[in-house]
């Protein structure tokens, strides 16, 4: 299976699981204005493995996670009804991994493996 250049894993730290069925939007920085790339929902284990291209160019990119609507579907209320997480990709051939640990009033992210 081929890996796309941007991966991405959703877990829900107030449960403890995978988040599946969140909603993923990749877009890229075009000017003023974000160009959508990609879109994909989280599997089973929280991940969405093929979000685009093998190899993008350099530039600013956006991940935007739907958590408002996983949340409403799992019953929960959540303070944050989406996440968008900006950084740089600097043109190398390098994975880039953006994890999000997710809970209904909170969120994290790191540079992933």
């Amino acid at each position: 299976m081929t890996v796309s250049h941007v991966t991405t894993h959703v877990l829900d730290t107030g449960n403890g699981l995978p988040a599946r069925g969140v909603h993923i939007v990749l877009a890229q920085r075009n000017n003023d204005a974000w160009v959508v790339v990609a879109t994909g929902i989280t599997d089973a284990d929280g991940r969405v493995r093929t979000l685009g291209p093998e190899q993008l160019p350099s530039g600013i990119y956006r991940l935007e996670f739907d958590v408002g609507t996983y949340f409403t579907t799992a019953g929960v209320d959540a303070f944050f009804p989406e996440v968008a997480i900006t950084f740089h990709l600097d043109g190398s051939t390098e994975h880039y991994h953006v994890p999000l640990l997710l809970s209904p009033y909170a969120y994290s992210t790191y540079r992933g493996s």
